[in-house]
């Protein structure tokens, strides 16, 4: 029930904050930031065929955690990480290395501690190792993005 509770929380949450982004930025960087969850989904599944956490309750409980954490806090601070930042690549790269050291170090030890998820097969450090180079994919999927808009 608790952790049904932080899910819930972590997506209102997070979601809430959007009422403060300028709705320019929203659609300007709402393309990427479906394009890293989407990475982050096949991530989840694939972690979900290797074992590499484990969720209590199942493949049905493991979905529905990782829903929560995908499209709640990953793509709205995604959203918030380019509005701050973009333009702006050192300033991008250093908030993304705290962000990722954040999320592998001291709150991946909290959600653990209340049960959100168990890592197995998969430690803090392949957490860190994973979530910075997609934040490079994401900033040159960005570029991409901004140079095709240019061009037409």
């Amino acid at each position: 029930m608790l952790s049904l509770f932080i899910r819930v929380a972590l997506v209102i949450l997070s979601w809430s904050t959007l009422f403060f982004l300028p709705k320019k930025s929203f659609f300007k960087f709402i393309p990427v930031s479906l394009f890293s969850t989407s990475i982050l989904l096949v991530e989840s599944l694939l972690g979900l065929s290797y074992k590499w956490w484990k969720v209590k309750g199942g493949a049905k409980a493991f979905v529905k955690c990782a829903l929560a954490f995908v499209f709640g806090p990953f793509i709205v601070g995604n959203l918030w990480i380019f509005h701050l930042t973009y333009g702006k690549f050192w300033l991008y790269t250093c908030l993304n290395l705290f962000m990722d050291f954040l999320l592998a170090y001291p709150l991946n030890k909290l959600f653990q501690a209340l049960q959100i998820y168990k890592l197995k097969k998969f430690k803090s450090i392949h957490l860190f190792l994973t979530a910075f180079p997609y934040s490079l994919l994401n900033y040159g999927f960005q570029l991409i993005l901004d140079k095709n808009q240019k061009d037409q």
